[in-house]
Parts: structure tokens; C-alpha cells; sequence
């Protein structure tokens, strides 16, 4: 089965529609930042790095540092698709992403964005 093409995706490329996303809705790069730094681990070099690097969403994931033990706790849907139930670890990753990008634009709470 061939690869998912979103896979390919530089995450730079993607990076700032999901500060626009949030900065849309009175929130900020920062907490975007947070945000992605809670699920992957990353520090903010390493986050930064990636996005100057132009890898590809597979890469970025491939080397995050460590995903949060409580991104299992991240649910709902996105795109049509329950989080929860996506098979593809990768695309659940990913899926997981946008979610927390979608809860931060809708205005919920840091603190239960990250799960805390």
C-alpha cells in the first residue's frame, strides 16, 4: 500500500497555517509552539530546526525527540476522523497535531490542551 501523501509534506510548509489558525482566533506562535513541543518533545532549537530543515511531516515525527505519554489521552475528530480510532501511528501523530491546534483555536485552556 503506497504511502499517505500528507506523509511527504514538508512540516514547514504546514507550520504556518497552524500559527494562522491560532493567531486567528487571538491566540499566539508561542502557545502553537507549546503545543507542538508538548506532543513531540522537542526543545524549541529542535523545533526550530526542523522547520528550517523542510522535513517532510514522516521526519519530523521519525525524530521526535519523545511523543507525550498523555497524547493517548487526546481525543475527538478531526477531519471526519475519530483520533482515537486511526491505525497508522503516523497518521495518528499527525492527527493528534492538528487536533491540539484545533483545541487551541477554539479557545480552550493551555492546561487542558495539555492534557495536565
Amino acid at each position: 500500500m503506497p504511502k499517505h501523501r500528507i506523509f511527504a509534506i514538508p512540516f514547514a510548509k504546514v507550520y504556518p497555517l497552524y500559527v494562522q489558525k491560532a493567531e486567528r482566533k487571538n491566540r499566539t506562535k508561542e502557545e502553537v509552539d507549546q503545543v507542538i513541543r508538548w506532543l513531540t518533545g522537542y526543545d524549541q532549537a529542535g523545533l526550530q530546526m526542523q522547520i528550517e530543515q523542510e522535513n517532510d511531516f514522516e521526519t519530523f515525527f521519525l525524530h521526535a525527540p519523545a511523543m507525550h505519554p498523555n497524547s493517548s489521552l487526546i481525543k475527538g475528530v478531526v477531519c471526519g476522523v475519530r483520533v482515537e480510532e486511526i491505525d497508522d501511528p503516523l497518521m495518528q501523530k499527525i492527527r493528534y497535531l492538528d487536533k491540539l491546534v484545533d483545541e487551541l483555536a477554539k479557545g480552550k485552556s493551555i492546561e487542558k490542551i495539555l492534557r495536565n
